[in-house]
């Protein structure tokens, strides 16, 4: 068993695992081990445990690090989880007991994430539909990107990943 942690990447809302391409570069060169879960965007508590099923994969101690709304994710599947070292928050979520996502970024005034939201419907396996929310692509690259080369941000947009709503509420 290795005693240099790996670090395990957990992105956000209207994100996707590639959206770590360039730490994980940084982190490589420099010798980390290092994987970026896929975290699915569909609720805390099974996020949560997906990222959770990733750290007991792993062989040793762990760094969990998360952006925005992996930042949540990140504190509930570190529970019980002895060989998670440290937990990293990138403009991340960091959650007080009984708080949502959804509550944190209405929380402070001045907040543009909900105007530039369009929610859409999916099924839910039951049968009964979900909603879930995507950042409009006109607005994403001021809302999501302003810091990488427009032509990215553009990418970025058409990419997006959706969240659940359910899982901001959460």
């Amino acid at each position: 068993m290795t005693t240099i942690p790996t670090v395990v990447l957990v992105h956000g809302a209207f994100a996707d695992s590639s959206s770590w391409n360039g730490v994980i570069e940084i982190l490589a060169a420099e010798g980390v081990s290092v994987l970026a879960a896929a975290n699915p965007l569909r609720g805390l508590t099974s996020d949560a445990a997906y990222v959770a099923s990733v750290v007991d994969s792993i062989d040793g101690p762990v760094v969990l690090a998360g952006h925005s709304y992996g930042g949540s994710v990140i504190s509930v599947a570190a529970q019980g989880k002895s060989q998670v070292t440290a937990l990293v928050y990138l403009a991340a979520f960091i959650p007080q007991v009984g708080e949502s996502a959804l509550a944190l970024t209405d929380k402070f005034p001045g907040s543009t994430l909900g105007p530039t939201t369009r929610p859409a419907s999916y099924p839910l396996a039951d049968g009964a539909d979900g909603t879930e929310l995507y950042i409009r692509q006109d607005e994403f690259p001021q809302q999501f990107a302003a810091d990488v080369p427009a032509a990215t941000a553009a990418a970025m947009a058409v990419t997006q990943r959706p969240v659940a709503l359910a899982a901001l509420q959460e």
